[in-house]
């Protein structure tokens, strides 16, 4: 059984205090109710700068496994509380044990980078298909044939190396192509993009991306965690001190059905505008306080799509996603099944 999809709470209003109240949730602003849910809707919450928590509160959501996330008030991740480890030890062992095996850990990681290229590349041939604009389209294909023969490549590699060269020469010419699935005409000018950037992003689509990006990662930690998994012990990503690389590498397949196709559609269709972002000092872009709220709310939304699973073989909501992905991987390091499966929608 899939665990039930509940709301993620977001809050961004300064000053806040979140309290429990019996079997419910309320927010305060200026000591007076602003709002209020029974506990039992609420899978998580996500708290942006100055938002207060009671410890009563804090302790009942890692009593139940419940995840709180901690943001700048722009964005940024900060942390997040963690309950007593759950999960069962031998799939930890088998966790840790895959990491000495030079052959398992590359098989991981290249199925891992074949779903994140095979699914860039369906977003790109979606867009191609979708512009009026020859010269786009043109180039869109042209990448896409790229796209795809890095996809090839993914299936010859046999070192950990390899697989990583494969995802970078992926990763640069999706990226370098991006800013033509941006529609031509307003939305173009006020959605410039010449290449990723990041700490601090410096445009407005680099803006949206790190921000939607953080919220992938949370939910790929908390499926890990959700799981008995370990999530800062990856395969794709190197071990650092404070990375969460499991969650990373599940958030790699993930990035262009949770995040890119998301971006594209708040700009393509002017749900978000020049209106919706701030220029800071030094060059960086950040989103409004409006600009987040409408993003959150577009992401929460995305998050109750139905999709259809191709493992197995049934519809389930997209925010559960990272849930049966964790699951499939922990199967296969238990030896459960032969190989870790990507999710690659049609």
């Amino acid at each position: 059984m899939l665990k039930q999809l509940l709301n993620t709470l977001y809050v961004q209003t300064q000053g806040a205090y979140l309290r429990l109240d019996h079997e419910t949730l309320r927010l305060d602003v200026e000591r007076k109710t602003a709002f209020q849910v029974p506990l039992q809707h609420i899978g998580g919450m996500v708290l942006f700068g100055n938002v207060m928590v009671s410890p009563f509160l804090l302790h009942r959501f890692a009593e139940d496994g419940r995840s709180v996330v901690w943001m700048t008030e722009r964005g940024r991740f900060k942390c997040r509380l963690s309950g007593p480890t759950s999960g069962n030890v031998l799939l930890r062992k088998a966790q840790y044990a895959a990491q000495a095996d030079p052959a398992l850990t590359t098989e991981v990681a290249r199925n891992v980078v074949a779903g994140k290229v095979r699914n860039s590349r369906t977003i790109m041939q979606r867009a191609a298909r979708e512009t009026t604009d020859v010269e786009d389209r043109v180039a869109l294909d042209e990448a896409s044939k790229l796209l795809a023969a890095a996809l090839r490549a993914a299936g010859r590699v046999r070192t950990l190396d390899e697989v990583r060269g494969v995802e970078g020469q992926a990763g640069r010419v999706y990226f370098d192509n991006f800013g033509r699935m941006i529609r031509i005409g307003d939305t173009r000018d006020s959605f410039a993009f010449s290449g990723r950037n990041r700490r601090p992003p410096r445009d407005r689509i680099n803006a949206l991306l790190s921000f939607v990006y953080a919220l992938v990662r949370g939910d790929c930690v908390s499926a890990c965690e959700g799981v008995g998994l370990d999530p800062q012990f990856g395969y794709l990503h190197a071990l650092r001190s404070g990375r969460p690389s499991l969650a990373l590498d599940l958030m790699e397949e993930l990035r262009p059905i949770f995040a890119d196709r998301l971006v594209l559609t708040l700009a393509n269709r002017g749900q978000l505008g020049a209106r919706d972002f701030e220029e800071r000092p030094g060059g960086s872009v950040n989103l409004t306080d409006a600009g987040r709220k409408t993003v959150l709310t577009a992401y929460q939304t995305r998050k109750k799509t139905e999709v259809s699973h191709p493992v197995l073989g049934q519809s389930v909501p997209l925010g559960l996603v990272p849930h049966v992905q964790a699951r499939l991987l922990a199967r296969h390091l238990r030896g459960d099944a032969k190989a870790y499966l990507p999710f690659t929608p049609k």
